[in-house]
């Protein structure tokens, strides 16, 4: 009861702050008839269970489904391997984060003391999982078309970038591999810190005793991208240089 009690100003002030109604309004092309599962979308788990998790589940699929459709249009004549490369980037977290950012969300995350000050308002995970949870959100509040309009307007710069499908960083290396007859690159990681909703991780990867590089990220997954692409330029450094 404590604890509920010290929570209900915030929570009463967050509820009623006439700026994230404008915010959803200008950012989404509607005003939310329940917003209510706009400020969930918005709220942390270090707030308690009402938080974006089950919402930025729904989002996730919904996000993924507007994307392939879209990829399934725009590039007619590729393979489904090529389409599937632009897709991964298109709705990864990092790219969500930066859309993220770019919407204004960052000013009206809901989240607990320790979390903010642990950065989570700058995690790539957190503000990926948030604009997923306000496409969720927005889902249920307008339906698929309002999501389209949202998401082709939010990322159309992005796709428009995309001239060839791009090859992820691991699956390059991988290739270099195989091309140079050398073993498979092996990822380890070599350190861990930060809160659970905050973590910091770097992982190095090696070519057997050729070379290896290290990458750091919020994720395992990001980390070892990172530590792909930084191997990838030296090696291709390297076999300039020789030819040079």
């Amino acid at each position: 009861m404590v604890l509920r009690d010290a929570l209900e100003p915030d929570r009463g002030g967050f509820l009623n702050d006439p700026d994230l109604r404008d915010w959803l309004e200008a950012t989404f092309g509607c005003a939310p008839s329940d917003r209510d599962r706009f400020e969930r979308a918005l709220t942390h788990g270090s707030q308690g269970k009402a938080n974006y998790e089950r919402l930025e589940f729904l989002g996730d699929r919904v996000l993924g489904l507007i994307i392939a459709e879209w990829l399934f249009e725009r590039f007619r004549n590729e393979p489904e391997g090529s389409l599937s490369r632009r897709l991964n980037v298109l709705v990864s977290g990092a790219t969500c984060a930066e859309i993220a950012r770019e919407a204004g969300v960052v000013p009206h995350l809901r989240l607990g003391k320790q979390a903010r000050d642990d950065g989570a308002a700058h995690s790539d995970n957190v503000l990926g999982d948030v604009m997923e949870a306000l496409l969720g959100a927005l889902y249920l509040e307008a339906g698929l078309d309002k999501v389209r309009d949202f998401v082709r307007s939010a990322w159309g710069d992005r796709i428009d970038a995309q001239t060839r499908a791009p090859t992820h960083p691991k699956s390059g290396l991988q290739e270099w591999a195989a091309a140079h007859n050398r073993r498979p690159p092996e990822y380890s990681v070599v350190d861990r810190s930060g809160p659970h909703h905050a973590p910091h991780f770097t992982v190095r990867v090696a070519i057997g005793k050729l070379a290896e590089a290290t990458g750091k990220g919020t994720s395992k997954q990001e980390a070892e991208t990172a530590a792909a692409k930084a191997l990838l330029a030296q090696l291709e450094a390297t076999s300039k240089a020789k030819s040079g």
